[in-house]
Order: C-alpha cells, then structure tokens, then sequence
C-alpha cells in the first residue's frame, strides 16, 4: 500500500483532479475502477470521486509498486531490471519521469538566467514581481526561458516549493503581460492563491492601472468603448464597433507635452493588446510601439531618448475586500516603479504635470503640482 496526505496545495479540489495529476499516466476508466474496487480509498473508506478534499486527508493506493510508479511517472529498481521487456506504454512513463527532471531543470536555469526581475510582494498564497520589458511572461515556442520558469525556480531555490510537490501543484502566474510590457505581474504559489486571483481577474474585481506615454496632446480624461477582433495568424488585434468581444478603456493624463502625454490607464476589460490597439485607434499610440504605432513618430522618440520598445507598463494593482483567508490582501494597493526610459521621457518631454498626477516612479508619488 501507497499513503499520500493532503497538504495545503491540494486541498479544496475533488478528488477525481487531484489522481489525474498524482497519476498522469493513468485514464478516467482505470481511475474509476480502481475507486469502485476500493484499490484507491480516501481516509479509510470508499470514495466516488467527487469528495472535496481537505488539509490531512489521507488517499491510500493498493497497488503493486511497479504498478503504482508506473502511473505516477516514477521509476524502481525493478522496472530497471526488467527494461529489456517493458512495454511501449512503460518505456512513455520513463520518459515522462524524465521530462519532469528536464523541466526541473528549466525551472533552475531561468531562475538564473534571467534579470531584472525583482519581487514587490509575496505571501503564502501569492507572488507579486515587477517584469522588465523584453522578458517573456509564459514559455512559448521560442523556447525561451519565461517569468513562469523564474517564479517556479524562485520558490524552489528559496525552499519555499518542493519537487514532490510539483507533481500535483505547479504555481503560474496569473495576469499575462506582453513580452514588452514591463510592471505588475501576480503570481500564485498556493492552490488557493491561483483560484482566489483568477477569480478576482475573471470577475474584474481587482483594479489594473497602467502608465504610458503616447503620441499628441491629450487634456482630458475619457473612456474608449468598442469591439475587439484578432488576427491569430498575425497575433495583432483589430478595434471595430460592430464585431468581435467588447472591450472598455478609461484614460486620464498625468502629463501634457506638445506631441506626446503620460496617461494613467485603466482596465476596465482586459483583453490582449487592449490598451496598444485602443490608444492607436484613436491617434494616439502608444510610443515604441512596433506593432501598432507610428514608425516615424517611434524613430524620433529612438534617437531622443532612446526607446526601443513599447512605453506600457503595468504600475498598480488595487485589491477589493476579501474573506478571512486573505485578509491580509484587502484593499491592498501594489505600486512598480517606472522603467527609467520612462521617467527619461517624464522628465525631459517638456511636459506639463497635471494638479492630479500621481507617478509609481520609485519615489515619485506626487499629487496637486
């Protein structure tokens, strides 16, 4: 017999979730076969699969050993003397055990490899960073390493994740930035954590706010409403009143200069490319955005400041009230200082500030100038 006690990361999903990631190799026919034979019991006794779990709970798998890190993904002395007859689908569970010690390494090498990223906030349930520009929010086929590796590389350097506890619980972060996009970027390092901030994401109850500076004078505050279409193939999103999924922005400048503003923006929905596409299709993009801008309004801001990526970044995060679990987060307010080219534009844009202008520019925190 084969005891696993639930911990905290496991605890509050049925338990039919939780044997599909505790035993990946194994599918739904076998799993609920072996729940009605009794070979898998929850706390003694037969369970259906639908149970709630809980913190101490104890799942009890009567299985061979071979049998049992066959569906697991792990591999015994046995296995190894027997390599030379082992079926097709063992030869895949070996492969799979070794992909989990590749991806561990990954973890490890993007914590190293990557800089720049730096940690605002964290908890038991949840992780906040500020991601520079130019630095990958999730892998993709690029194969680059991403802030999700360094997330999982962090908590496992720091001692905080184990790898036993990666084969049931992966953390990931949760609000997706572009690649150059810089700023807040939350993270959940606990089940709860993930369910509590894609809730709080889905039902848009945590506030998002951005800082960016775009192209021509904007004295007024507004809010931009339409439609969003994308182009998968060209990943490049289209603003239309007709079509598409709805998407609301809202606006207000911090700073006024001749051919360019510093806006505070907020999310009211949040769909990729939002901000780049609705600024842009009003006249106003964003300034080094390549996609969506202006190439010669970009080359300028290039050779006078320097910019050589979109100015958008995600400043500061306004959490709503919250239950006891995560009462330390209620009405919590997270701030990322500006990139310095931003503040280099800021700066020397010869720009007007506005009475109500409030900067997250490491120190700048300004109100009434």
């Amino acid at each position: 017999m084969q005891l696993f006690q639930i911990g905290e990361n496991q605890a509050g999903q049925r338990l039919d979730k939780f044997l599909h990631k505790f035993m990946p190799a194994a599918g739904n026919g076998f799993l609920y076969k072996m729940l009605r034979k009794k070979n898998i019991v929850l706390n003694g006794k037969k369970a259906e699969g639908k149970e709630i779990l809980a913190v101490g709970d104890t799942v009890s798998f009567f299985f061979s050993d071979e049998t049992f890190c066959h569906f697991t993904g792990q591999v015994v002395g046995t296995e190894a003397r027997h390599a030379a007859s082992e079926s097709a689908s063992q030869r895949h569970t070996k492969e799979g055990s070794a992909c989990k010690q590749d991806r561990t390494a990954l973890y490890k090498e993007a914590y190293g490899a990557l800089r720049g990223i730096t940690i605002i906030y964290e908890d038991k349930n949840i992780l906040a960073v500020n991601k520079p520009a130019g630095v990958l929010t999730q892998r993709d086929s690029s194969g680059e390493p991403s802030l999700n590796e360094w997330v999982i590389g962090y908590l496992l350097h720091s001692g905080r994740l184990s790898e036993d506890t990666l084969k049931t619980f992966h953390p990931s972060v949760q609000n997706r930035l572009d690649r150059n996009t810089s700023g807040i970027v939350l993270c959940g390092v606990s089940l709860s954590g993930s369910q509590m901030l894609s809730e709080l994401i889905r039902s848009r109850k945590l506030n998002k706010y951005y800082i960016t500076i775009v192209k021509g004078s904007i004295d007024e505050a507004g809010e931009l409403s339409g439609f969003l279409s994308k182009d998968e193939q060209k990943n490049q999103v289209r603003i239309n009143g007709e079509e598409g999924r709805e998407v609301k922005t809202a606006y207000r400048p911090l700073a006024v200069g001749e051919d360019v503003t510093c806006l505070e923006v907020k999310l009211i929905t949040g769909r990729p490319h939002q901000i780049r596409a609705h600024m842009a299709s009003i006249g106003h993009p964003v300034m080094g955005d390549m996609k969506y801008g202006d190439a010669a309004f970009n080359a300028d801001c290039r050779k006078k400041y320097g910019v050589r990526c979109q100015l958008l970044h995600a400043a500061k995060v306004e959490f709503p009230m919250l239950s006891e679990d995560f009462s330390d987060l209620s009405g919590k307010v997270f701030t990322a200082p500006l990139p310095a080219v931003m503040k280099e534009v800021c700066r020397h844009g010869n720009m007007e500030f506005q009475r109500t202008a409030r900067f997250y520019a490491g120190g700048i925190d300004k109100q009434n100038q």
